[in-house]
């Protein structure tokens, strides 16, 4: 616990970018090329305190690492010398110089780690107490052959996954129609699939992909119009079957998709939110209209994965599985590697703060990977 004048002080903040290979290679839709990347990066950081407590936190390199990078060592003008408790003031003075909402919901997740550290509990005690003990994860699939995916779904159905997530949109709609098929042969009945166009298509190319998947049983068609078009997806769910959910969609725009009757469920993400408690904000307001929530991932490792668990443990309406990217993930910067999943769910951390500790000679061998080849690993067309 802090002792003298009992308030911490931030005194420094390290900042260290890292390049973790997939499996398989990632491809969706970006704009009217299909992107790829080979592996994930992110940047870590640590914050210290006069009181000897460091926490940690992470931001997905969104829109680039070098942005994040240039962000967060920018943060130190308003973050030296406050006090971690107090988060909402943290990320104002954030605001005020002009902080991406990645680099401060990275800042507002470390200082969540210090204060959990500080007063000796696991974060979903203070974000309200735990509602579930686990969380559920997508099982995500990447795009290749449909046998190869048939044979993928069929490991991750053995593994006891219940939900399986699949991009659409990077080929023609047969292809679509196939790689699904063979999901769905290699996941049996029962078993959800989520697909993700990305804003891939227009309104009549949805239409007719939507009714074309219709017999494969999908849980949720991710964003399959491009996001800013909330009156097209509204018009798109009065004419399909498919319950729609919306994506890239920043939480002041959350309450247009409400008023549309433009989503059956919506994604939330507290680094583009900027913060934990601003998920759980958007999280409310989702409750409030009787929408469910999941959680979106722009690509994480597990510090940020466990931080936001336990928000979602502590939080109504994530009533379905959230986004992961541990299936495609062939390591960690964590203590024992891969963050423990147990039939596609991870048990919420018990220890103060996030409840995990990073592993230094994998967070060494990563952060030298991403200097060598750190933009091999960047999303590419």
């Amino acid at each position: 616990m802090p002792t003298g004048e009992g308030i911490l002080r931030i005194i420094g903040i390290r900042h260290i970018p890292v390049a973790v290979p997939f499996h398989n290679e990632e491809r969706w839709l970006s704009g009217r090329q299909v992107s790829r990347r080979r592996g994930l990066v992110s940047v870590l950081i640590e914050i210290d305190t006069d009181e000897g407590i460091t926490g940690i936190g992470e931001a997905p390199a969104h829109p680039s690492a070098a942005i994040v990078l240039a962000e967060l060592r920018a943060a130190e003008r308003f973050a030296i010398g406050e006090d971690p408790f107090r988060t909402e003031h943290i990320a104002k003075l954030g605001g005020a110089w002009g902080a991406t909402s990645t680099a401060l919901a990275a800042i507002d997740m470390a200082c969540w780690d210090i204060v959990g550290k500080a007063c000796g509990q696991p974060l979903v005690n203070l974000f309200g107490g735990a509602l579930r003990e686990d969380v559920e994860y997508l099982h995500q699939i990447p795009t290749g052959t449909p046998d190869w995916m048939r044979d993928l779904a069929a490991q991750g159905a053995a593994a006891g996954s219940e939900s399986f997530h699949v991009q659409v949109g990077t080929d023609d709609l047969g292809t679509d129609v196939e790689r699904i098929a063979a999901v769905r042969d290699g996941i049996g009945a029962g078993r959800s699939i989520r697909v993700d166009a990305n804003e891939a298509w227009s309104p009549a190319a949805a239409l007719r992909a939507l009714r074309a998947l219709a017999p494969y049983d999908i849980e949720f068609a991710e964003q399959p119009v491009p996001a800013r078009n909330i009156p097209e997806m509204a018009r798109l769910r009065t004419h399909t079957g498919t319950p729609l959910l919306t994506d890239q969609v920043c939480r002041a725009r959350q309450l247009e998709v409400i008023r549309h009757g433009a989503a059956d469920a919506i994604s939330v993400d507290n680094a583009l939110d900027g913060g934990l408690l601003n998920m759980k904000r958007s999280a409310g307001i989702c409750e409030a209209a009787g929408i469910p929530t999941v959680k979106h991932s722009l690509g994480e490792l597990g510090v940020a994965t466990c931080a936001a668990a336990h928000l979602i443990a502590a939080t109504p309406g994530f009533d379905h599985a959230n986004q992961s990217y541990r299936a495609l993930l062939s390591d960690d910067v964590l203590e024992g590697g891969l963050l423990p999943h147990c039939r596609g769910r991870l048990r919420v951390p018990r220890n103060p703060g996030i409840g995990v500790e990073l592993d230094r000679d994998r967070l060494a061998r990563y952060a030298e990977l991403y200097q060598v080849a750190g933009d091999e690993f960047e999303s590419t067309s």
